[in-house]
């Protein structure tokens, strides 16, 4: 009995679909589909363009098969993001015993291998130095140590024990967000205070620039975002992904780096409501709008038909029936959800620099349900 326990494994998503529950649990399903009841400070044109082009309204009706995309998600990266998210169900504890190597690194009691170089070499001379940053692919495991392996073999994977001890020691939680700072301003970002908010750093146009056309550094971005959730730092990354959204989708500062926004950034984060507010944000001001794969699923998806955000597949148009079901469903005053921005959404969407944010929607809000309750997420994500 006791070795079929032990050689008892939990079976793994086999489809995208089963890999994703963010919009499994969705209680939010009563909202418009659109999201797009934000109020605020949207001008009329940027109304427009969040609502769509003419010829990009309603793509879910489109019935020619020429039009649609033939685009999908990679299995491959929701299974990954997926065995995360999860603490890594089917993990075989090592039986080496732990040598607790990344917390040690981080205490300056041992370098990183094969390089030879301390943590404190790295705080106090690698910040600014963006060519060596760039160039040098072996310490990027050691300051970010995940419980998978990496590209450098001699870096050691984390565990659950040295998890624990990390997370109760001062120093090396310090010197974790000193590393993970400098990695902010090597992609022109700025860490604002403890609570994991960021802006455009100083130097933003010229790092943007780079990070557009370096996509290897979208590899480690991955790799940054999973570390801060293993190290105790999970509110850390809503804040950075919305920050990416917005670069990339409304300045089109980063346009090179939506899809992995979408497909990995996006699904490092283990809250599903989180997940759904950064994809109805990003749905808004996606383009071309039916090309978006990743939900909401529409009203009709939910009932059965394949949706724009789950396959790519659209569902067919309605018949006349079905669409006064809609409407009225739309129009009637139980099902509306408003939503409206909370007093610290102007220093979550301005623009840090210097200007006005253009063609945005705050994300931090307060959801009004149907029932008169107020639900404030600004808390769970710290924007």
């Amino acid at each position: 009995m006791g070795n079929l326990l032990g050689s008892w494994r939990l079976k793994e998503p086999s489809t995208v679909e089963e890999c994703d529950s963010t919009w499994g649990s969705d209680s939010e399903g009563e909202e418009l589909e659109d999201d797009g009841g934000i109020s605020g400070s949207a001008s009329p044109a940027e109304s427009e363009r969040a609502a769509g082009e003419p010829g990009e309204r309603s793509p879910e009706l489109t019935d020619s098969p020429e039009s649609v995309p033939k685009l999908k998600r990679s299995f491959y990266a929701a299974r990954d993001l997926y065995k995360y998210r999860h603490s890594y169900p089917n993990f075989k504890k090592s039986r080496q015993p732990n040598e607790y190597r990344n917390l040690r690194f981080y205490l300056n009691k041992i370098p990183l291998v094969p390089d030879g170089i301390y943590i404190e070499e790295i705080l106090t001379k690698w910040r600014g130095d963006y060519d060596k940053l760039e160039h040098n692919h072996t310490y990027i495991q050691w300051l970010f140590p995940l419980r998978e392996q990496g590209l450098n073999f001699y870096a050691h994977e984390l565990t659950q024990d040295e998890i624990k001890e990390f997370q109760n020691t001062r120093e090396a939680k310090r010197r974790f967000l000193a590393a993970y700072s400098i990695m902010l301003d090597f992609y022109g970002v700025k860490l604002l205070d403890k609570n994991g908010n960021v802006a455009r750093g100083s130097n933003w146009q010229q790092r943007f620039q780079h990070l557009n056309e370096s996509q290897h550094n979208y590899l480690r971005i991955t790799r940054i975002l999973k570390s801060l959730g293993e190290l105790g730092y999970e509110a850390f990354k809503a804040p950075l992904v919305r920050l990416f959204l917005e670069e990339s989708l409304c300045h089109d500062t980063i346009p090179n780096m939506q899809h992995s926004i979408l497909e990995y950034y996006v699904y490092t984060i283990r809250l599903p409501a989180t997940r759904r507010r950064l994809l109805r944000f990003a749905r808004q001001h996606y383009r071309p709008a039916h090309a978006f794969l990743w939900g909401p699923p529409s009203k009709r998806s939910k009932g059965g038909s394949v949706g724009a955000g789950s396959s790519g597949i659209r569902a067919p148009a309605p018949t006349p029936e079905e669409q006064r079901k809609l409407e009225e469903r739309a129009t009637s005053p139980s099902a509306y959800v408003g939503i409206f921005a909370s007093s610290r959404d102007g220093l979550t969407c301005q623009d840090l620099g210097g200007g006005q944010l253009r063609g945005c929607t705050p994300l931090n809000m307060i959801l009004v349900g149907a029932r008169g309750e107020r639900r404030d997420y600004s808390e769970a994500v710290p924007l």
